[in-house]
């Protein structure tokens, strides 16, 4: 969905403002809309956003119109799609004078911001799904009656906040038709696609389809669900299999934000910067080489691997794994049989590789007003034999210290590069704080 843009002018608007607004229009035809200019002080349509497509020193004498207007502001006064260097003074004044103005340096910023705005309208029009029956009562439950995302306080600040609307249904009986489903069209998928494998057995990779054709099915009754997320840990007794490779399949033949063990927070995090910046994204497990033995033994390893200044490292692991990467983020993709033991035995796992090189670590609070973010270096992968880390990452960070007073959840986002400045850049838009780690 595109921004709708409307561009606001001072008095006596010229021939500049309209041949900048001619430049805005040409090169972000694919990200906005335009609606009319009105002049600065009159009433605004709906839209995501004003955008001034020209400055002027009366900016500083119309500081009461300009606080007005109820939308963030966004200025584009170069040529080249951006805020033009002589317009500092006056972003950085009404920055000053607590107004949310967005001034993006270079185009792609631009357009990225349009694409956020995008994603702000759609949210308001957009369903996630989520399949669980009675979360913290299956396995584990001393831990996973903890996690703030099955609470209904957070649910409705998750609605409240960013408009869309949240769906539950029965994981158990999702997981009762998904097995009904006829060998039949399970193998004609496979048949279809053959992806690598090792170990699988054919109940195994048809177990697996089947969920995918179950997910599938409900996205076909309902084209406003753009996120899915089922509780396949805690409550895994309701299906014979993980649903690991449905979200690889459903993220690149739709786009589809998946979430792991339900976790609503992290799908709620990956759609708005998945959707926004563009970027590979995915959310597994961090452990912090200063939590020691904590750590090391969820994981049923004994030692992290050896690296310089381990202070500032995190091991990086989901069920067995780095986690579920979709094949077209993955620089080495295979399914394999489950390591965990809370699921059945017939159940799989994605073994999957991000590039290694510039990452970025990122997750909304709880409080939906903020989101941690670290820019790190995944530095390579590291393997244990006989544990729930068959393959992890290790990625090194800024300050390993910083992460621990800071840190919002053991579930964090990992987006290949860095993207630091262009989170800070949409938070402006979404009405959030960026907490550096």
């Amino acid at each position: 969905m595109k921004a709708r843009l409307v561009p606001v002018y001072f008095e006596g608007r010229d021939a500049d403002f309209d041949d900048q607004l001619a430049r805005l229009k040409e090169l972000l035809v694919d990200q906005a809309d335009f609606l009319e200019p009105v002049p600065l002080g009159s009433g605004l349509p709906a839209a995501e956003a004003a955008v001034f497509p020209q400055l002027l020193g009366e900016a500083y004498r119309r500081l009461a119109e300009i606080r007005a207007i109820d939308v963030p502001l966004l200025v584009a006064t170069s040529e080249f799609g951006m805020v033009n260097m002589w317009d500092w003074e006056i972003v950085s004044y009404l920055r000053t004078e607590g107004i949310n103005v967005v001034a993006p340096y270079r185009l792609e910023q631009t357009r990225k911001a349009c694409q956020a705005l995008g994603v702000k309208r759609g949210l308001r029009q957009t369903k996630f799904l989520v399949f669980q029956d009675k979360p913290g009562e299956g396995m584990q439950g001393d831990i996973f009656k903890r996690f703030y995302w099955w609470e209904d306080e957070c649910v409705q600040r998750m609605m409240d906040k960013f408009g869309l609307t949240l769906v539950k249904k029965s994981f158990a009986r999702m997981g009762a038709e998904a097995q009904e489903i006829p060998d039949e069209e399970a193998r004609a998928v496979w048949e279809a696609r053959q992806l690598p494998t090792a170990g699988v057995s054919e109940r195994q990779m048809l177990s697996a389809l089947k969920v995918y054709l179950a997910i599938k099915r409900e996205l076909d009754q309902d084209a406003d669900i753009r996120a899915v997320g089922i509780n396949c840990l805690n409550e895994s007794r309701f299906s014979d299999t993980t649903p690991c490779l449905a979200w690889s399949l459903l993220y690149d033949e739709r786009r589809l934000i998946w979430g792991c063990e339900g976790d609503t927070m992290s799908m709620m995090t990956k759609y708005i910067l998945h959707n926004s910046l563009n970027a590979p994204i995915m959310m597994t497990n961090i452990y912090p080489f200063l939590m020691g033995q904590a750590a090391l033994k969820h994981e049923r390893i004994s030692h992290f691997p050896e690296v310089p200044d381990p202070e500032n490292h995190i091991l990086v692991a989901h069920c067995g794994y780095l986690g579920v990467v979709p094949t077209s983020f993955a620089t080495e993709w295979s399914i394999k049989p489950k390591v965990l033991a809370i699921v059945d035995e017939n159940a799989i796992a994605l073994d999957a590789r991000l590039p290694e090189g510039k990452i970025t670590l990122a997750k909304l609070h709880p409080t939906m007003q903020k989101w941690t973010v670290a820019e790190g270096k995944l530095t390579g992968y590291v393997q244990y034999e006989n544990s729930d880390c068959l393959n992890g990452g290790v990625i090194r960070i800024g300050d390993g210290q910083k992460l621990l007073d800071t840190v919002s959840s053991h579930h964090y986002l990992l987006l290949t590069g860095h993207h630091l400045a262009d989170i800070r850049m949409i938070s402006r838009l979404f009405d959030l704080e960026v907490e550096e780690i």
